[in-house]
């Protein structure tokens, strides 16, 4: 009896210090980053493109590798995602550590490398919950985990965009956004002020912004610049933070009531 105890504490021993190991395992990041990417065919080909090259050129930007280093462990952990509508999901560069010059190279070459998807819907809420589970076991610890989600018009389909939120943020996520406001407001996808809609109906958690882009020109100083205040954890002049919103200014469903407006 006495032996079979002993055999028992010592396999529950090993037992808990595999886990213990497993959780030792993953590595200590300042941030973990998802990046969102909206591909939907609301993009032009130039837009996707200039999209693209932005978040190449802004992950080997000086001003974001100081950043990175700035922080407690200097270095954090970055994924590159693309969605459109509801099941049109994909994951174009894996969960990479991103501590210096080279490895955002690398990092950024993976991402030159991989071809533009282009996908029919825009889902903002299916991006989102379709972001929010990879920051389980993903082989990082981050002080803090973020969902940087991009797009150029409202939810039209799936759930909606505030109960997807709302479900983020439930797993203490943050979710920032970068608002494309390119083009004239005449289409089912396209409304004027997405940069409110996107204040009210998107983003949340402790210090969440936005940067909208307002002209091709700007993307890539847009998107460095976010990514800068993101990997700082001091988004300055540009937050909104989702205490801080009293009232919604605008319907967190008109991306769905133009898209039946349209089919009918």
């Amino acid at each position: 009896m006495l032996i079979f105890r002993m055999l028992s504490l010592t396999t529950l021993a090993f037992l808990f210090g595999l886990c213990g190991t497993s959780r030792a395992a993953d590595t200590d990041v300042d941030l973990e980053l998802i990046l969102a990417v909206d591909v939907s065919w609301s993009m032009d080909l130039d837009e996707q493109a200039l999209q693209r090259q932005g978040y190449i050129s802004a992950l080997q930007h000086a001003d974001v590798i100081n950043a990175i280093r700035s922080g407690l462990t200097g270095r954090i952990a970055v994924t590159y995602i693309e969605w459109g509508g509801p099941y049109n999901q994909q994951i174009v560069v894996p969960w990479t550590t991103v501590d210096g010059i080279e490895a955002a190279r690398g990092f950024a070459a993976q991402l030159d490398s991989a071809s533009i998807s282009r996908f029919r819907g825009t889902s903002i809420s299916s991006g989102l919950l379709f972001a929010s589970p990879m920051f389980e076991n993903n082989g990082f610890a981050g002080m803090r985990r973020v969902i940087d989600i991009s797009g150029d018009g409202p939810n039209n389909m799936g759930i909606p965009a505030t109960e997807a939120r709302d479900s983020v943020l439930s797993n203490g996520i943050t979710i920032n956004g970068l608002p494309i406001m390119l083009k004239a407001h005449d289409g089912f996808y396209s409304i004027a002020d997405l940069d409110v809609y996107y204040e009210d109906c998107v983003i949340g958690g402790p210090g969440a912004f936005i940067v909208p882009v307002q002209s091709l020109e700007t993307i890539a100083e847009a998107i460095r610049r976010k990514l800068v205040l993101e990997i700082a954890g001091r988004p300055a002049e540009v937050i909104f933070a989702a205490e801080q919103r009293q009232s919604r200014r605008i319907d967190c469903l008109i991306g769905e009531k133009l898209f039946q407006r349209w089919m009918q």
